[in-house]
């Protein structure tokens, strides 16, 4: 479960911040993830949990963005949405894709006190 490893280290994202702006208290984290990015939401929110026991985002609600894959088809040159990296384009059926969105997991904000 790779969702571990990436919650240990936005926590450590959360930790520096925390440390670099003075604040004690996280309440609110919201993460954006990409529907390419091969993160599941629900195994995150999991290790998000366990991962922030007895530290400053102990108790923090996970808000998750989820945003859509996109990509550029070489043979019809439109973007396109994409539901998989290897996917065929929904306008031609080509499989010459480029994904150009969705592929991204990033800390978007922080409520903090």
């Amino acid at each position: 479960m790779h969702e571990m490893s990436l919650a240990e280290g936005m926590l450590q994202l959360i930790e520096d911040a925390a440390r670099a702006q003075s604040f004690t208290k996280v309440s609110v984290v919201r993460l954006e993830i990409g529907q390419l990015s091969g993160v599941e939401p629900e195994a995150m929110r999991f290790c998000f949990d366990a991962v922030t026991r007895d530290g400053v985002a102990q108790g923090a609600q996970l808000e998750i963005i989820e945003l859509p894959g996109t990509g550029w088809c070489m043979a019809c040159a439109k973007s396109v949405p994409m539901k998989e990296v290897f996917g065929e384009c929904p306008e031609c059926g080509g499989f010459q894709m480029q994904v150009t969105g969705g592929t991204e997991m990033r800390v978007k904000d922080l409520e903090v006190t």
